[in-house]
């Protein structure tokens, strides 16, 4: 951070939160110390009285200027819970109980809220994981890039816009002179999350916390982003705590990692350590994740879906999203549909459901036409294919019950109530091995992958022919990923339902997948079984989607980089 810029304003309290970053004093080398941080929260079980839930016991961390620390853990590990807690914020009634929290040779947890709000934008800066949701739709990027620099009085507004069109050109953003007028939803994705990193960068903190900044981004994306961010770091010399469930990409930034699990600490070493010589068996756990052993199954003669010539679009075809595609799914199988964001993945899922109407085309279910509309299609249509969404947390009522979740398609589509609906839903939930003591719980009191097998269960409640699952362990951390996908593949065997799984997770589709096509701006450029498509020799998209998955190697991202400039200049 400059020298230059001015105190903060310490609100007479006699110094006690005096800014330490004054041109006359040198920095402590050490910028963030917490000690001994225990953080708890209150829930309400139905019908018990209010409970305390741990959810941090005891962490300690040090942190030194210009070093990079991964959190790592799955879910409920209180990765989230610890980098919010830095800026001195617990959100949903989690209460900060104990220890310190000391930034710059200050113990945040004794200033006022004010001075912490002084603190946060300033000298701590936050990314989220959904840089759609962190900006605010009727405002320009421009303006919310520069706000927390203006409102802490760090710079005029000439030179915060002059920061700011630096770190686009930095972030590697298109037309970084330009790009601040757009609004949030004239970027993409990727492009929304650099300028959610320009956005922290542009006040010159000293500490950033990055929150699963790349998870929702596609592999191609993802790299171009993380590089982004490795670089933007390493430039501006700010530290940061970087928050991921993905081993692979966290090796890629990070210095040191720190492991935790159920609010606790389980291991922290050099980033080389924990990648090639974890001491624990969590640790192991981690690393090792994503392996799954599935068997290529041969097709059976008649496809359950397929998909013919669709070309598909907004706007009385003045836009087109799909281009003569095709598709085939065959009973018992699942098809992996990959590619980048814009490749036309969900717009086809959306086809196949009536959500999207071709221009033309045709899709055949079980040997038959669908109507291309959802409002002309039979009771009996819907029922037999399902989808199971990215997000769970939208895609269930949070005032409705397990029970009533799940028994909504019994009753829906088999007119079953009562107590022969509770024990179907007993047994839906013994399938999804959760168990019938969840049947009474609401959606807020469960957790990622509960969700997750929860929405499982409600697909399968109709007893459907074909699942769409839309990105449906994204969201999860490696370990709860893991157990999702292997119970996807034990229903199938059991159920025999076909698999329709858009993702642009490659290590997901080379664990489950039976066939996989690949679409490239509104195209399929290749399709098949899996053995065939993942052989070379690929087309240059196919190889570029492959060459982008992050690799459990420290110095991958410079290989994939370096690999990527050499191909540019060959071309």
């Amino acid at each position: 951070m400059s020298n230059e810029l001015p105190l903060l304003d310490e609100d007479g309290d006699g110094g006690r939160f005096t800014d330490t970053r004054s041109k006359f004093r040198e920095k402590p080398d050490k910028l963030l110390d917490i000690c001994n941080l225990r953080i708890e929260a209150t829930v309400y079980p139905p019908g018990e009285r209010p409970q305390n839930v741990v959810l941090v016991n005891d962490v300690s961390l040090t942190l030194k200027r210009g070093e990079v620390l991964g959190l790592i853990g799955e879910s409920g590990a209180g990765k989230s819970t610890l980098g919010l807690a830095s800026m001195g914020y617990g959100r949903g009634g989690v209460k900060i109980t104990g220890g310190e929290i000391i930034i710059n040779d200050r113990d945040i947890l004794k200033g006022t809220p004010n001075q912490i709000r002084k603190l946060r934008g300033r000298e701590v800066c936050y990314v989220a994981q959904s840089a759609a949701a962190a900006f605010n739709p009727a405002h320009r990027l421009m303006d919310q890039v520069v706000e927390a620099a203006l409102l802490h009085g760090m710079a005029t507004r000439a030179d915060a816009e002059k920061r700011a069109i630096a770190l686009f050109r930095k972030l590697s953003l298109p037309d970084p002179d330009n790009i601040g007028k757009r609004f949030p939803h004239q970027v993409s994705g990727g492009q929304l999350e650099r300028v959610m990193v320009a956005m922290a960068l542009c006040s010159e903190p000293d500490l950033i916390v990055f929150d699963e900044p790349t998870t929702a981004l596609d592999v191609t994306t993802q790299i171009d982003v993380l590089a982004a961010i490795r670089n933007a770091i390493r430039d501006t010399g700010v530290s940061a705590l970087y928050i991921t469930h993905d081993m692979a990409v966290v090796v890629q930034v990070a210095h040191e990692i720190m492991v935790l699990r159920n609010g606790e600490l389980v291991e922290r070493g050099a980033t080389q350590q924990i990648v090639n010589a974890p001491r624990e068996q969590y640790t192991r756990a981690l690393v090792s994740a994503h392996h799954i052993d599935h068997v290529q199954k041969d097709p059976a003669p008649v496809p359950v879906l397929s998909v013919k010539g669709v070309t598909a679009g907004y706007g009385d075809g003045a836009i087109k999203v799909l281009r003569d595609v095709s598709l085939e799914l065959h009973s018992g199988q699942t098809l992996a549909v990959v590619g980048e964001s814009g490749s036309g993945k969900s717009s086809i899922a959306r086809v196949i459901t009536g959500l999207l109407a071709p221009f033309k085309g045709s899709v055949q279910f079980d040997g038959r036409e669908l109507p291309p509309r959802l409002v002309d299609r039979s009771k009996e249509d819907l029922r037999q294919l399902q989808m199971i969404y990215q997000m769970a947390d939208v895609a269930m009522n949070p005032r409705h019950t397990v029970a009533t979740i799940i028994g909504r398609p019994l009753e829906f589509y088999f007119g079953i109530g009562g107590k022969e609906r509770d024990q179907r839903v007993a047994d839906l939930l013994d399938k999804i091995e959760m168990g019938a003591g969840y049947a009474d719980r609401y959606p807020a009191e469960l957790s990622g992958g509960q969700k997750q097998r929860v929405c499982i269960a409600r697909a399968l409640a109709a007893k459907p022919k074909l699942i769409i699952c839309d990105e449906v362990t994204s969201a999860l951390d490696p370990l709860v990923a893991n157990a999702i996908l292997k119970l996807l593949l034990q229903l199938q065997k059991e159920e025999g339902v076909a698999y329709l799984f858009i993702t642009h997770d490659l290590a997901t589709v080379k664990s489950i997948a039976d066939s996989i096509s690949v679409m490239y701006r509104g195209q399929v450029v290749r399709d098949g079984p899996k053995s065939k498509v993942l052989a070379p020799p690929f087309d240059a998209y196919t190889d570029l989607l492959l060459s982008s998955v992050p690799q459990m190697e420290v110095g991958w991202l410079d290989k994939a980089i370096g690999a990527r400039r050499m191909e540019s200049a060959g071309n």
